[in-house]
């Protein structure tokens, strides 16, 4: 039975992909690039593998549990997705409250009736479905954007070496991006395109924002702002307003205060005292853990509206650029330096880009929601995570998007087209 099950889950996987992977090669503006950068990512994904994190090995022999449950007491199983708890031939596992990484084991278990358990199937169709998002978003960009140039998408999200290797495999990022990308990927169609919603696509865009919020849900809280500036601005320009810069500031940081009020009204995690606070022992609890490895050291900081404004620059640029490659004499982390080097180069070569009034042709407000989304998302991962290679690997996520802003530049341009990009 379980066989059977399993050929068949497969064989429908293999057939979803190649017709998706057909039209893509043959409608998508980057079509020519579909197969190198589809088996770069799968490369990625047998790395992953090969150099199995500790988390990665966890997920996968929990899944394997959830599902011999599953195939024995499909009704207990039920009960374990809807719970925080799980009890199977004499193993248990229990999280108090929600747990992501209990999370990504029910997803995984689900998986396992066509993988049998196997790790590298597995980590497969999960590096597959975080190209799948990211793919979608840059051809959604070359669609709908097509001053922009095409390859910025590409580099940002497909080709930067961190971004491909931390959202391949087992592991959190990978579904985190996958899921955000492809959502935003819809948003950008919808807002800019030409495509109208459709039940479908709608439902499509529920599940994914639902993925992702359970992912990581103060990454998925920012993404949302996002997005519903975006849609706030781009409605009231439809309408005829909204056209000057200042007026789409106001817009956004009008939704911002709003929506702020609101979800502290609806839960407490997000009141200001409560936020700070948990913020502040997370950064405690994993600086213990890191203090005979590179780090982010803070001397003052304290859950306190002061502290936390003080202490922000250093956590956006600790984010950003470390670590350095004379940091630690790992392979990896001169790797992620030398990475970070050729970033401050990007960055730098935006900023004076902007300076001299050639930004680029990205429309402004998505330039705004996307600035406030890796701002905010720096900011909350370096006061939140002192470890620099798990920051490193955490800033995967919000990094390409901050890589498309930085290459739209027209020298940037000039070298993607050098590059054939």
């Amino acid at each position: 039975m379980k066989i059977v099950v399993a050929v068949g889950l497969n064989l429908l996987l293999l057939a979803l992909a190649l017709a998706w992977g057909r039209r893509q090669y043959h409608s998508s503006p980057l079509g020519r690039l579909l197969l190198p950068l589809l088996g770069l990512k799968m490369v990625a994904g047998v790395v992953g593998c090969l150099l199995l994190s500790d988390d990665a090995d966890y997920f996968q022999r929990w899944s394997v549990a959830l599902t011999s449950q599953l195939w024995d007491i499909p009704g207990r199983w039920l009960l374990t997705l809807a719970g925080d708890a799980f009890w199977h031939k004499h193993q248990e596992l229990t999280f108090h409250g929600y747990s992501n990484t209990f999370f990504i084991i029910k997803v995984l278990s689900v998986l396992n009736l066509a993988s049998l358990g196997s790790l590298l199937l597995n980590a497969l169709y999960v590096t597959l479905f975080g190209f799948i998002g990211a793919w979608e978003l840059a051809t959604a960009v070359a669609r709908a954007l097509p001053q922009t140039p095409q390859g910025a998408a590409v580099v940002a999200f497909l080709l930067w070496p961190t971004v491909v290797y931390w959202t391949a495999g087992l592991t959190k990022e990978c579904l985190l991006l996958g899921s955000g990308a492809w959502l935003f990927a819809l948003v950008i169609r919808w807002l800019y395109g030409s495509e109208i919603p459709r039940v479908g696509t709608v439902v499509g865009a529920l599940l994914l924002a639902f993925l992702h919020f359970k992912m990581r849900f103060f990454f998925a809280v920012m993404l949302f702002a996002a997005i519903g500036g975006l849609a706030l601005i781009r409605l009231v320009q439809q309408l005829g307003g909204a056209r000057r810069r200042w007026l789409q500031v106001v817009l956004f940081a009008a939704l911002l205060i709003a929506g702020v009020s609101v979800v502290q009204e609806i839960s407490p995690v997000f009141r200001f005292n409560k936020f700070t606070g948990q913020l502040i022992r997370t950064y405690a609890d994993l600086r213990e853990g890191s203090r005979l490895r590179p780090h982010i050291e803070y001397a003052d900081l304290a859950p306190t509206a002061e502290s936390i404004l003080r202490n922000t620059p250093k956590a956006i640029v600790s984010t950003v650029v470390r670590p350095m490659p004379w940091e630690e004499l790992s392979p990896m982390y001169v790797a992620a330096g030398l990475e970070n080097i050729l970033l401050v180069l990007v960055l730098v070569g935006g900023a004076v880009a902007v300076a001299r009034g050639q930004p680029g042709q990205v429309p402004f407000a998505l330039v705004l929601v996307l600035g406030f989304y890796c701002l905010a998302l720096a900011a909350l991962l370096g006061l939140s995570t002192p470890n620099l290679g798990t920051l490193n690997r955490y800033r995967s996520v919000m990094l390409p998007y901050l890589l498309w802003l930085a290459l739209q530049n027209p020298v940037a341009a000039r070298w993607l087209r050098h590059l054939s990009l």
